[in-house]
């Protein structure tokens, strides 16, 4: 699911990328940068929660969560600033 969701935000990217501005990519792109590294986090903290039980896993699930909604508020707030680039223009 999580590959699926960055397949289908890289196409919009993608698809996006022939009318923004050079600076609106490299704000969105800094942001992403961000969110990725988030979501790396999340996926490792996932993985020590396959080996751990009861509670510990509990808690690696709801803290790789809480990842995984950081680097979408990231991504949102990344986008939000290249419009905000793009308007400057």
């Amino acid at each position: 699911m999580k590959t699926f969701v960055k397949l289908i935000g890289l196409a919009s990217l993608v698809a996006l990328a022939a009318c923004d501005s050079k600076q609106e990519n490299a704000v969105e792109n800094a942001y992403d940068n961000q969110a990725d590294a988030l979501d790396n986090q999340a996926d490792n903290v996932e993985s020590m929660a396959d080996n751990a039980t009861g509670a510990a896993a509990s808690a690696l699930e709801n803290t790789a969560d809480a990842l995984e909604n950081k680097a979408d508020a990231t991504r949102e707030a990344g986008e939000k600033a290249g419009d905000a680039v793009e308007n400057k223009m």
